[in-house]
C-alpha cells in the first residue's frame, strides 16, 4: 500500500507538470501556426490583387482595341470590299475576345457581363451598318456607314463597359 502512495505522489505531480508543459506547447504551436498562415494569407492577397489587376489592364485594352474607330484605324482595307471588310472586322473582335477569355476568372461576373455586352454591341453594329451597304461597295463605304452611325445614334457599344470596368478597378484602392 506503502509503494502505491509513494507512486500517487509522484505520478499526480508529474501529471500536472505535464499538462501544463503540453498546453504550453501547443498554445506557442497555435500561436505560430496562426502568424504563418496569416502571413500565408497576405501573399496570397497580394498575389491575386496583382492578377485581378493586370487582368482589368487586359480587359480595358481589349475595349479599347475593339471599339469600332480603333478597330478601323488598326487594318488596312483600302483593296477590300465593304463585305470583306466585314469578315475581318468580325474576325479581328472575335480573336482579340478569345485571346482574353481566361482574364474573367479575375473578374466579377457583371464586369465580365459588361465585356460581353460591349463586344456583341460592337458586332451587332457592324452587322447592321453592313446590312445597310452593297457587300461589293468599297469598304470605305462600310468604314464611313459604321463611324457615322456611332456619330448619328450617338452609340458607343464600349464605352459603358469600359467605364465600369474602370470603376471596379479603381474600387480596389478605396
Amino acid at each position: 500500500m506503502e509503494v502505491l502512495l509513494d507512486l500517487l505522489k509522484v505520478s499526480i505531480p508529474l501529471a500536472i507538470v505535464s499538462y501544463a508543459f503540453y498546453t504550453t506547447v501547443r498554445a506557442f504551436l497555435q500561436k505560430d501556426f496562426e502568424k504563418k498562415l496569416a502571413e500565408l494569407r497576405l501573399k496570397y492577397s497580394e498575389t491575386a490583387l496583382e492578377h485581378r489587376l493586370h487582368a482589368y489592364e487586359r480587359i480595358c485594352l481589349l475595349l479599347e482595341r475593339i471599339s469600332p474607330p480603333q478597330l478601323l484605324l488598326r487594318i488596312q482595307f483600302q483593296d477590300l470590299t465593304a463585305g470583306e471588310l466585314r469578315h475581318i472586322l468580325l474576325h479581328e473582335i472575335q480573336q482579340e475576345f478569345s485571346h482574353n477569355l481566361s482574364q474573367q476568372l479575375y473578374m466579377s461576373i457583371e464586369a465580365w457581363e459588361e465585356v460581353k455586352k460591349a463586344k456583341e454591341g460592337v458586332v451587332t453594329l457592324i452587322n447592321n451598318t453592313a446590312a445597310t451597304v452593297e457587300q461589293d461597295a468599297k469598304a470605305l463605304v462600310l468604314a464611313k456607314a459604321i463611324l457615322n452611325n456611332l456619330n448619328e445614334y450617338n452609340i458607343d457599344p464600349v464605352e459603358p463597359a469600359l467605364r465600369f470596368v474602370k470603376q471596379e478597378a479603381q474600387s480596389f484602392f478605396a
